[in-house]
């Protein structure tokens, strides 16, 4: 079966996740998350794509991009991947893929949906088991985007920080949207979403891209797009 085509759209988030091959693992020391967090900022630069939030997994990552240009994040998935796995194969005297195959990826609507999947990636360690508390896992932006933690690796989005205002900082207000879980069906909504390169927003949302890139972008929706809803 042919690999379905990306939904990439200049400008609108995306969401992003790369598996190691066969969920294998893909960092083994703290050296390794630095080389990649350092490779994700010089190809994200070089590619023209902002990066909002981020998690990195022992066996694969997750990012929450806004890409300036068409092939942005497809440029910045290349350049990272390769010269990751490069590294890892020279540091650890391994052969083969690293990645298994492409990575997945789904526009995010804003409002909601957008902070929606800041809260999905940086609560992954906390879904797996690993820590109690998302502020106790290093390698994501939840220091950041909760604790206003300088950073040389986020880009701010718009919609974060529309949270602050009237003396009041973005930080403070992400950091309680986290008192309460997601919604289990949100979190399977976002997870079918990115698996089949589709949409997380509405259903206005979706149409919408539908008439743009003249094809189906939600799951079970067979058929020609309909038109956009103005």
């Amino acid at each position: 079966m042919p690999r379905r085509a990306r939904v990439l759209i200049p400008g609108v988030p995306l969401h992003l996740i790369q598996r190691g091959n066969n969920k294998s693992v893909c960092f083994f020391t703290e050296e390794d998350y630095l080389f990649y967090l350092e490779t994700l900022v010089e190809q994200a630069s070089k590619n023209y794509c902002d990066i909002h939030a981020w998690c990195l997994m022992t066996n694969h990552i997750h990012l929450l991009v806004s890409p300036h240009n068409a092939n942005s994040a497809s440029l910045l998935m290349k350049g990272v991947g390769q010269r990751y796995a490069q590294y890892i194969n020279r540091t650890y005297s391994r052969s083969g893929s690293l990645w298994e195959g492409w990575y997945r990826s789904c526009l995010v609507e804003n409002e909601r949906y957008l902070l929606c999947c800041y809260r999905y990636i940086e609560m992954n360690p906390v879904r797996a088991k690993m820590v109690n508390h998302p502020a106790e896992y290093r390698w994501s932006s939840y220091r950041v985007n909760a604790q206003s933690e300088r950073s040389h690796i986020v880009t701010l989005h718009a919609q974060y920080l529309a949270l602050g205002g009237q003396g009041r900082q973005p930080a403070d207000a992400y950091r309680e949207l986290f008192k309460n879980d997601l919604e289990s069906g949100l979190v399977d909504q976002i997870r079918d979403a990115t698996n089949g390169n589709n949409v997380f927003g509405s259903s206005k949302f979706a149409i919408n891209v539908e008439a743009m890139i003249g094809r189906c972008v939600q799951r079970g929706s067979p058929g020609r797009p309909k038109k956009p809803t103005i």
